[in-house]
């Protein structure tokens, strides 16, 4: 897997008196990921459990951070809401809910012609619209699980989607340390609409590579 060289996607999140920032990149409560076990809830995951992961088979998590989220669906941001992906948007079997700013990856046959490499990570935001997902009303509590490797992973969840998991970083790395290269990038906002842009036009079974490669700056 090739992965394009695009800054992750660093957007600040208005709060106002809701507590969803870009911190919460985790997954909801009640989202299946794929383990050595079979599917399982992602709350019900541990360190020391092995998970299957996209490009490295079965990795072992090294730790599990979990945040507890308040909000005031009426009051907050509509920026800061969940999405709501319906069952097959995103290759999922179920319904679920991903925070806007979870990375997600895509595969685009755009992508595939203009860049050579079909997977595309980009902000779950950007997917608003796309097949039938929208945002949601927050529940006035959510909890926000990020699973932790070794290094930066791509998890399957809900049977299907695929979900960015970053390395475990401790305290003293994050002020000392410096930061540690991710093969994984994530599409900018800018290029993460653009690209859902043309993965609409797919849908109606149509890749305009030309088109696509002048709006991406890329010679066809």
């Amino acid at each position: 897997m090739r992965h394009w060289n695009e800054a992750t996607w660093t957007k600040t999140a208005r709060r106002g008196d809701v507590h969803l920032s870009e911190q919460t990149t985790g997954m909801i409560a009640g989202t299946k990921v794929a383990t050595r076990l079979g599917w399982r809830p992602v709350e019900a995951i541990a360190a020391g459990d092995d998970v299957l992961t996209f490009d490295g088979g079965l990795q072992r998590v090294v730790s599990v951070r979990r945040l507890v989220v308040w909000s005031d669906g009426a009051a907050m941001d509509h920026d800061l809401w969940p999405l709501l992906v319906p069952a097959g948007a995103l290759g999922n079997r179920e319904e679920m809910r991903i925070m806007p700013h979870q990375s997600v990856l895509v595969e685009s046959d755009t992508a595939e012609q203009v860049f050579g490499d079909p997977f595309a990570m980009i902000p779950a935001a950007a997917l608003d619209g796309f097949r039938g997902i929208s945002r949601c009303v927050p529940a006035d509590r959510i909890e926000v699980i990020t699973l932790q490797f070794a290094q930066d992973e791509i998890v399957f969840a809900n049977i299907g989607a695929l979900f960015l998991c970053p390395r475990a970083v401790d305290l003293m790395d994050e002020i000392f340390a410096a930061p540690a290269l991710s093969p994984y990038s994530v599409l900018s906002i800018e290029k993460a609409d653009l690209l859902v842009g043309f993965l609409e036009i797919e849908d109606q079974g149509h890749v305009p590579v030309r088109r696509a490669a002048a709006a991406f700056g890329v010679a066809a």
